[in-house]
């Protein structure tokens, strides 16, 4: 079953929230983790590929759209998706799913991990409240982690 962490960031900046999503995902991609990046829309995903060639200079961190998935897709140990996939089984074997988006996955069980990112804006505090009911609910084992 699919173990669920909720990382709560202190900050209400939705800089601070995707500079978070870019740290785990180097941590995850050092330990050997392929990883689904998954954002609500094209302007997001777009911004957030923009955010990983540049969020650190001594970094490189291997990625793509998943919408310019290829050959190359299946070897790159992330993928980020402008909008939730649907199709199950997802076409790529990943083990860590993290969610920037307003929405659960549909595929989320299909992986290892889920990682929520929580700031404290309204509206990411009320959309991730919905997203913990809908996990509890389901009897997912989730994990809260205060950063």
């Amino acid at each position: 079953m699919t173990r669920i962490d909720f990382y709560i960031l202190q900050d209400n900046a939705s800089e601070a929230r995707w500079h978070f999503a870019c740290r785990l995902i180097e941590k995850a991609v050092r330990q050997g983790h392929r990883i689904l990046v998954n954002l609500g829309n094209s302007i997001d995903g777009q911004a957030f590929d923009d955010l990983l060639w540049s969020f650190k200079p001594e970094s490189f961190i291997p990625h793509c759209l998943a919408d310019d998935a290829n050959a190359a897709a299946a070897q790159t140990p992330v993928l980020i998706y402008q909008q939730a996939p649907a199709k199950t089984p997802f076409p790529f074997e990943q083990s860590l799913l993290i969610n920037l988006a307003e929405e659960v996955p549909t595929v989320f069980s299909q992986f290892e991990r889920l990682s929520e990112i929580v700031i404290q804006e309204e509206n990411v505090l009320k959309n991730t409240r919905e997203h913990y009911h809908f996990y509890r609910k389901g009897g997912y084992s989730i994990e809260h982690r205060k950063i």
